[in-house]
């Protein structure tokens, strides 16, 4: 087993680890404890950060939080999505896992939807320290918005570009970013995702952030300013946190153009 002295960044869909289909709040408790136990194997520093499901998209959906402000409907979906990542580090903390809740409403603050600034110095620490960090989608206050959803793949490439970590994976409920024949796509660049991008679908349940085309389109924006290669996996599938913990290649790289030079 590789261990590496860089932290990891995780990003686990709420597909993955809730019902996004529920009209409330349903954890997938079998996912959660399976994924949880693959985290507690990596022996390196990781931050996790992951999807609001159920738990979130249903409330922000409901109070139209993707159109206006309304301070009931950013109370209440916080709230939920607080009880997710309660659970959350709940899991991650049986298996043995340091793990600590960080609540982006506390720590983040955007303009128009993207992050302006985000507080990281307790994450440094909490590093340094030994413990794994558990970010989330979330509401957070906006300068011009009042508040907005912040969707935790949002928070993923701001992290990476910030604390220069270079290893990043979302764990989907796809094999990958998927073909017109439904086979993952081994690679896409900045160069090549005009080939794909009328094959990448949206979200089929409740989403208010984009979708497998918003995470698509947020790691390539990423690969454009830095060396970062990305990899989208099916989280689903048992081994395979574990696998790309400890340094395979799976599922889809969304990688920078060949010729990106740092």
């Amino acid at each position: 087993m590789k261990v590496s002295t860089e932290p990891v960044i995780l990003k686990l869909g709420g597909s993955i680890i809730t019902d996004k289909a529920a009209d409330q709040g349903v954890v997938r408790e079998a996912d959660l404890l399976r994924i949880a136990k693959e985290v507690s194997e990596y022996r390196g520093k990781i931050i996790v950060v992951h999807g609001a499901g159920s738990f979130g998209h249903t409330y922000a959906k409901k109070y139209g939080l993707d159109r206006s402000f309304d301070q009931e409907g950013a109370i209440i979906t916080h709230e939920s999505v607080k009880k997710l990542a309660s659970r959350v580090v709940d899991a991650l903390n049986e298996y043995g896992t340091r793990a600590i809740a960080v609540h982006p409403m506390g720590c983040t603050v955007c303009r128009n939807g993207r992050i302006e600034s985000m507080y990281l110095d307790n994450i440094k620490l909490m590093l340094e320290k030994g413990f794994v960090p558990v970010l989330h989608g979330d509401v957070v206050m906006d300068f011009e918005l009042g508040a907005c959803v912040l969707s935790g793949d949002q928070i993923v490439p701001y992290l990476a570009k910030e604390l220069k970590i270079t290893r990043l994976g979302l764990g989907s409920a796809e094999d990958g970013v998927l073909d017109k024949d439904g086979k993952p796509v081994p690679e896409i660049t900045p160069e090549t995702f005009e080939n794909f991008k009328h094959y990448i679908r949206g979200s089929e349940s409740t989403d208010v952030t984009g979708g497998m085309l918003g995470k698509v389109q947020e790691l390539l924006e990423l690969s454009k300013t830095s060396c970062i290669t990305s990899h989208i996996f099916n989280a689903g599938k048992e081994d395979n946190i574990y696998r790309f913990l400890n340094g395979d290649s799976i599922g889809t790289r969304i990688s920078p153009d060949k010729g990106y030079e740092v």
